[in-house]
């Protein structure tokens, strides 16, 4: 059988990725102490990890991006990531960032219906349009945003323009078959229930699956996956393999208010 945690082993295969948390905590870090205004650890729940930031940009905001982060559904949390708002808040969005209860305290479909919370909760701090981005298992939250079945209210689903899945995962079932799913505890029911490959999307889902070049195959085939599946349920779909970016270094467009991921949140 296939080697599937080696096929979703990210840091295994960058050299120098281990120090990779450390450096995006002292980055994001860094920007915090800037002169951009932050409104940090704004409450959308109950819970300790239901808080999100948001970041403003210089002049009212022509609407809001939310930026849901990845690690596996268990690992990391929002303070990791403040600088990647640094693009889109310069083309004049505000930024929300949510952190969310991981697992195992939290189930994966735990996990989207909090999501779904913090977009409930910010549409009523910003006007106007929302755009979603997730990175890795934040791409699996944010293509849930726009399924048929997603816990959105109707009327903050109306106000979503477009979605964009960083180095997503949309297929959970091969996660059945790693070692972190001992933490995970996914089941084939909800794997299958979670995975929106599987799912119909809305019909006004605008929808881009963006991956690095250099990733894992099993990243690019994820996201090619719901490309496939969701072009053929009609929706805007589109897929993006960006040449010579690996599963981390995706990311480093969403700081520069000219990359093509950067004007591809912001078209």
């Amino acid at each position: 059988m296939r080697d599937w945690d080696d096929a979703f082993n990210n840091m295994g295969h960058v050299k120098g990725s281990d120090a990779l948390p450390g450096f995006w905590a002292a980055r994001a870090a860094e920007y915090r102490r800037g002169p951009v205004r932050i409104d940090a650890d704004i409450s959308y729940g109950d819970s300790e990890r239901e808080t999100f930031d948001l970041i403003w940009p210089d002049s009212p905001p022509r609407g809001v991006l939310v930026f849901v982060h990845g690690g596996f559904w268990m690992r990391l949390d929002k303070s990791y990531w403040t600088d990647l708002a640094e693009g889109v808040r310069a083309h004049g969005w505000a930024v929300c960032i949510p952190s969310y209860t991981l697992a195992p305290v939290a189930r994966i479909g735990e996990i989207t219906k909090q999501i779904a919370k913090a977009l409930e909760a910010v549409s009523s701090y910003v006007e106007g349009p929302i755009r979603l981005a997730g990175h890795s298992a934040g791409g699996h939250l944010v293509t849930r945003m726009v399924c048929l079945n997603s816990p959105l209210s109707p009327r903050t689903r109306a106000r979503i323009e477009k979605t964009v899945s960083i180095s997503g995962l949309h297929d959970l079932r091969p996660l059945l078959h790693t070692e972190m799913n001992a933490t995970l505890k996914l089941t084939q029911k909800e794997a299958s229930a979670e995975s929106a490959a599987l799912l119909r999307p809305v019909e006004e889902a605008r929808v881009t699956a963006w991956v690095g070049g250099a990733e894992r195959p099993e990243f690019i085939r994820q996201s090619q996956a719901l490309a496939l599946m969701w072009e053929g349920l009609d929706a805007d779909m589109k897929l993006v393999v960006e040449q010579g970016h690996n599963h981390f270094t995706i990311l480093e467009g969403m700081k520069s208010s000219i990359s093509p991921l950067c004007l591809e949140l912001v078209e």
